[in-house]
């Protein structure tokens, strides 16, 4: 059975679209893979696709969205971005001697996590 279609018995009516969307890439490649490009255990993957995971499922969405979705956010200091880059800044640390990181920190600690579109 695939991922899809093991997603879709889980969740039923219900199931989100970052849910496909995952599932979708784990028949792409594999839910080890999918797993590592989303930044979670294989377990979590696969315990998402069945509709068990008991952690944050708002987290999980964000990196599907973000890594498959091509998720857009509205950046305080560059406009619209990918939410993966969005997510690359907030990671980076302060730097004093680049005024683009500098302004980039400033932006990121006001903001918080981006704002999702």
């Amino acid at each position: 059975m695939s991922n899809l279609a093991t997603a879709q018995k889980s969740w039923g009516a219900a199931m989100p679209a970052w849910v496909g969307a995952l599932a979708r890439a784990c028949d792409e490649t594999s839910q080890s893979r999918t797993a590592k490009e989303i930044g979670y255990a294989v377990a979590v993957v696969n315990q998402v696709l069945l509709g068990k995971y008991k952690g944050s499922l708002s987290r999980v969405e964000t990196q599907v969205k973000a890594v498959f979705m091509g998720e857009m956010v509205d950046c305080h200091a560059l406009g619209e971005i990918p939410a993966l880059d969005c997510e690359a800044w907030r990671k980076k640390p302060f730097a004093s001697t680049n005024p683009v990181r500098v302004r980039m920190w400033v932006a990121c600690r006001e903001c918080g996590k981006g704002g999702a579109k």
